[in-house]
């Protein structure tokens, strides 16, 4: 069995209000003030502390990482579903004349309501667009 070095004597000064928290701990803990001093400034002078925060630093990126990808598709996906419905509107809708224009108008503004209120319902407690549409679409079978 090999010997250890013997432990070396160091003398600290301490603030009144951290010697009483080191003390407090000591107590809770059933150790000595020594041996809390010792493991604190082996924590301190460790590097696996600096590792350990880049650990979790980079974990966080990634979390932030994979969150902005969703929304990057998650916009995509309004974008285009706006554009299709955009332009298939434009292709398929004739003007009106005059009259029938007013008419159109007010029952436009009572269907724009409907479709609002069936909108805040989808969003609070209905299955999400984005949930609905697959990720592995052939980009081939494009209809236009």
């Amino acid at each position: 069995m090999t010997k250890s070095p013997k432990k070396q004597r160091l003398s600290v000064y301490l603030e009144p209000e951290i010697m009483k928290a080191l003390s407090a701990h000591a107590v809770r803990r059933g150790h000595s003030l020594s041996l809390v001093a010792e493991a604190g400034i082996a924590s301190f002078l460790s590097p696996d502390a600096a590792e350990r925060q880049e650990a979790a630093i980079t974990k966080r990126l990634d979390q932030i990482d994979r969150r902005m990808t969703r929304m990057e598709r998650d916009v995509g996906i309004a974008v285009e579903t706006l554009a299709i419905f955009v332009r298939f509107w434009l292709q398929t809708t004739p003007a009106l004349p005059e009259p029938a224009a007013q008419a159109a108008r007010a029952k436009a503004a009572e269907r724009y309501e409907a479709f609002v209120t069936a909108l805040g319902r989808r969003l609070a407690n209905g299955p999400k667009l984005r949930q609905e549409i697959s990720e592995d679409v052939d980009p081939s079978r494009d209809v236009e």
